[in-house]
Parts: C-alpha cells; sequence; structure tokens
C-alpha cells in the first residue's frame, strides 16, 4: 500500500495531514496506531460509523493498526448484547481489530497503581464531599472554584482511604479519588477532576471484583499509553478535556505519550444521534427495538436495506471537519441510492392493486416476457415475467378524471406496460359503494415487448403483476423518524414514520427471496427482505424512495 505524505497530490484531511507529519518526522518510530473506544452501553449509531471509517481508514492508509477497546468502566449502564452488537456493527461495516480488542476493565489494576502513584507524588487526593458539593465548589465558567476541605488530606491518609475504598468499605458516594491540579483554573475540566468513583454494582465482565471505577477522562489517556496508541482521535467535545489527557500522561511513568486530536462529530438533520436518546425511543416503546429500520443505529440501517458500502461511502463524501456543522440527512440518502441503484435487481411489484380484465387477451394464456435485471449492470442479465388476462396495476396509476398534468391510465386512453403490451382502459367497474374496483381493457398484440411497429409512443409506462402469479406480501414503508430538522428532547415522533401495507402483490421471482436481499421496486423504491419474513409470508421494508434531492443539490453546486 502506497502511504501518503504531504507531497501527495490527494487533498488530505486535517488528521491525515497530521499523521502524515508525524511519520516523515519518524515520530513515534514512523508508527501509527488508533483505536475505536466505544461504551458498551448502546448500539453503535450512524455518528459511530464516521469515527470507524476514520479511526481504522488512517491506520490503513500508513500500514498501520487499530484497535477496538471497549470503555467498560460504568458497570450500571453497560450489557454484553451492547457488546456483541458494537462487534458485530464493526464487522458488517467492513473492518476488523485482528487480535486486539481490549477492554479498559482489564486494566484496572494498573488504573489503580498510577492512581496509587498519583497521591503519593501529592498529584491526587480522597475527597468526602458529596456530589452536589463538589459541583458548588467547583465554580462556573465565569467564577473560579474553591478547594476542597479535603484537598490537603495527608499522604498517608489519602493512601488509607483509597485503599479502604477498593476493599469496598464504603457506599457509593461517600469518597471519590480527586486530581489536584488547580481549582482557579479557566478550564473547568481542570478544576481538581474526580479520578474513581465507588459503584457497588457488578460489572458485567468483572463481576465484583471492583467496586471502584475510574472516570473516563483518566481511563482513557492510561488505556492509549498501554497500548502505544499513537493518535488519538475524538470528537469535538472532548476539545476542553485535552489538557487533562496531557496532565494525566505527564505525571505518570506511563509507556507511551498519545497525542489526542479532535474533529467534529456528525450532527444529521431529522435525525437523533445521542445514545441516551436512542435508549428512551427503545426503553419507552417508541420504536421497536435498537435494529428499528427507522433507527440511525447501524443495526437499523442494516434491517431497513442500506448496505455497509453506502455508509463508508457517505463518511468519506462528508469528510473531516474541525468544527460541527449539521449534514442534510438528503446526503446519506443519495448515498445508498447511488449504491444500491448499481447493485440492485429490478423487480415489480405493486403496493396498493387494482385488477385490471385484458378482455381480448385470451383466457388461460400466459407469456414469459423479457425484463433486465439492473440496466446499471450489462453482466446483470434478463429473467422471464408473466403476462396473464388479468393483472395487477397501481391504483394511484388510474384516474376516472384525470387532472390535467397527469398521463397515466385514464378512461379511453392508452399507456404502456413495462416490457408488455400497450392497453387502452375501455370500461370501468365500480363496486356498491361508488369506488373502483376494476378496470376493463384492451391490448394491441403488436406491441409486445413495450414497442409500436407504428412508431407511436404512449406518455407513460406503467409497472404491473400478473395476477395469476402474484406473491402476497407485506410492504413497510419507512420515513424519517422526526419531522424537526434539528429534533430535541421535547421532539414528537413523525406520526407516518411508518406505513405498512398488507395489500402488496410481488411478481413470482421474489418467491425465494431470503432476509437481507435487495431489490428496486419499479417505480416505487429500493427494498429490502426484514428479518420477520418468511416463506409465504414476505415481509419487505422500504430503504429509500427513488426521489433524490441531493444529487439535484449536487448537481447545481458543480455547476
Amino acid at each position: 500500500m502506497k502511504v501518503p505524505d504531504l507531497e501527495s497530490t490527494v487533498s488530505l484531511d486535517f488528521i491525515r495531514e497530521r499523521v502524515a507529519e508525524d511519520v516523515k518526522a519518524s515520530k513515534n518510530g514512523g508508527r501509527v496506531h488508533t483505536r475505536f473506544p466505544p461504551e458498551p452501553n448502546g448500539y453503535l449509531h450512524i455518528g459511530h460509523a464516521k469515527s470507524i471509517c476514520l479511526n481504522f481508514g488512517v491506520a490503513a492508509d500508513y500500514n498501520g493498526l487499530c484497535n477496538l477497546r471497549f470503555d467498560d468502566t460504568n458497570p450500571s449502564k453497560e450489557t454484553v448484547e451492547f457488546e456483541e452488537s458494537i462487534q458485530r456493527d464493526v464487522r458488517w461495516l467492513g473492518f476488523d481489530w485482528d487480535d486486539r480488542m481490549y477492554y479498559a476493565s482489564d486494566y484496572s489494576e494498573q488504573l489503580y497503581q498510577y492512581s496509587v502513584q498519583l497521591i503519593k507524588d501529592g498529584n491526587a487526593y480522597v475527597d468526602s464531599l458529596s456530589a452536589d458539593e463538589i459541583r458548588e465548589y467547583r465554580g462556573t465558567l465565569t467564577q473560579p472554584g474553591k478547594n476542597s476541605p479535603y484537598r490537603n488530606r495527608s499522604v498517608k491518609e489519602n493512601l488509607d482511604l483509597f485503599e479502604r475504598m477498593r476493599a469496598g468499605e464504603f457506599e457509593d458516594g461517600t469518597h471519590v479519588l480527586r486530581a489536584k491540579i488547580d481549582m482557579a483554573s479557566p478550564n473547568i475540566n481542570m478544576r481538581d477532576p474526580v479520578l474513581f468513583r465507588i459503584m457497588n454494582v457488578p460489572h458485567y465482565r468483572q463481576g465484583s471484583k471492583w467496586v471502584i471505577y475510574p472516570m473516563y477522562d483518566y481511563a482513557h489517556p492510561i488505556s492509549d499509553a498501554i497500548e502505544n496508541i499513537t493518535h488519538s482521535l475524538c470528537t469535538l467535545e472532548f476539545e476542553d478535556h485535552r489538557p487533562l489527557y496531557d496532565w494525566c500522561l505527564e505525571k505518570l511513568p506511563v509507556p507511551s505519550r498519545p497525542v489526542q486530536i479532535e474533529f467534529a462529530r456528525l450532527n444529521l438533520s431529522y435525525t437523533v444521534l445521542s445514545k441516551r436518546k436512542l435508549l428512551t425511543l427503545v426503553t419507552e416503546g417508541l420504536v421497536n427495538g435498537w435494529d428499528d429500520p427507522r433507527m440511525p443505529t447501524l443495526s437499523g440501517l442494516r434491517r431497513r436495506g442500506y448496505t455497509p458500502e453506502a455508509i463508508r461511502n457517505f463518511c468519506d463524501s462528508i469528510g473531516v471537519a474541525k468544527r460541527d456543522a449539521i449534514v442534510d440527512v438528503a446526503q446519506l440518502e443519495h448515498a445508498i441510492r447511488d449504491d444500491l441503484n448499481k447493485r440492485s435487481q429490478r423487480v415489480m411489484a405493486v403496493l396498493r392493486p387494482l385488477r385490471v380484465v385484458i378482455e381480448n387477451y385470451p383466457e388461460g394464456q400466459t407469456e414469459e416476457l423479457d425484463a433486465v435485471n439492473n440496466p446499471e449492470d450489462a453482466n446483470a442479465g434478463t429473467r422471464k415475467v408473466p403476462f396473464s388476462r388479468v393483472l395487477y396495476i397501481e391504483q394511484e396509476d388510474f384516474r376516472e378524471n384525470p387532472p390535467k398534468q397527469f398521463f397515466r391510465l385514464a378512461p379511453g386512453r392508452e399507456v404502456r406496460l413495462r416490457y408488455a403490451y400497450f392497453i387502452t382502459c375501455t370500461q370501468v367497474v365500480k363496486d356498491a359503494a361508488g369506488n373502483v374496483a376494476e378496470l376493463r381493457c384492451t391490448y394491441d398484440p403488436a406491441t409486445r415487448g413495450g414497442d409500436s411497429p407504428d412508431g407511436r409512443s404512449p406518455k407513460a409506462t406503467l409497472h404491473w403483476v400478473s395476477a395469476a402469479h402474484a406473491v402476497p406480501a407485506e410492504a413497510r414503508l419507512y420515513d424519517r423518524l422526526f419531522n424537526e430538522e434539528r429534533p430535541d428532547n421535547d421532539s414528537r415522533i413523525n406520526p407516518s414514520s411508518l406505513e405498512v401495507v398488507g395489500s402488496c402483490q410481488v411478481e413470482p421471482s421474489l418467491k425465494s427471496a431470503k432476509p437481507g436481499d435487495r431489490f428496486q421496486f419499479e417505480r416505487i423504491g429500493y427494498f429490502c427482505v426484514d428479518l420477520d419474513s418468511k416463506p409465504g409470508a414476505l415481509v419487505f421494508n422500504r430503504t429509500v424512495t427513488l426521489r433524490d434531492t441531493w444529487a439535484k443539490i449536487e448537481k447545481s453546486l458543480k455547476k
């Protein structure tokens, strides 16, 4: 693999520029070693995908390594289910950590001993203020904090209390270990931050072995140093925490000195990307679990029909920025359309069927017509689609009294049936309530394949399914979970985020479709076979509609 450098004609983002400089200067012996450090307290979402692609991508660009490390230091929120889902999602996205999967909890003894060293050096102390008191003593962004009355405890007393904290002698909240830095620091994160707290909660991996747990800001730099990470890539909310990251590394005899570099996290319009808020959606039953196809989780996107290639392409397209911004969700939808357009087989499906009888077509006759599988892929070939006297078309493709710009089927009007014939509506049959129940039509046998020998060309081409051969299915039409561009805690779920259509009829080639298979329903959108689907009871999720607003925006920007 060719390693990018500063002289390369390829444009590098600011992180890769920094890494290239370090490699050129032989910093860390020219090594590049990154890590992706998720907390196993929820499922990964599209925002995490950006971090995964960046961390694993930078390592790959410079022939380096990337670790998967679980920041499992809060046993009250972490589970095996979340850990396993994270591993599954990272692999699905196309990345592998080989044998480099680590856990912050495995460093508990080292973190404890480093804390003892901080106490001995006068850089840490056991504080007995309550959480509310610590918050009060910390001050504000405009006012300095004040020292805890316990800040000047002797080294001996601090060591004794810290050892007893580890032994489980105290209840939660009675003591914490704090760094002794500067309560008047303009950076509030440097005002004697908490390093260890008591949590009498069993750990999903460690059991009851430990009752004190490190804070992330303490475990993070030391874990990086233990693993010999060279570049610790974090989102912007950790920028103000970097002085503490560096302080920990400076005060302790750690084996390496990684650098922290911050980048803008992904903010997506009409989308919530807070694990806490996503957890609320799940626990309150507002969605059907973490893998609900309306969720921005990787498992939800996967179930909806997104491909890992589309997500990686999306992450590449938005780039790496130094400042937060909101990315239009249409850009993500464009990425999946662009990918599925190249790989998805075209099929015909009718969501809301309207019965059509072709009166001059022979009863009992069936034809096998050739249909193109994918016009974007010359190697995709063709398939046979049955055609018979009775068909289904979409209800919305017929108007008894059509408006001026409606070119589809209407009384006396001729349209083209995809891959089949021209048909003309001759009669409208209604039910007792006056609703259109059936259409009677005639066809032109000379237009087989959708072309006319006399050169006439209808303004509309409709998809259809042979009624005698159609396979019943359910279609789940997913839309955005929120109607607000920037949803918050008070935002309500879009009531139209899911519409279940149980009347769907699909062509017989889909009879053997399996969960995960992806298709383009011609003229409707891209669909994926859902996990709930079973033989004889097909269920399709709409991945995305065919309309691509972002492609139009992108095209206009290039002009």
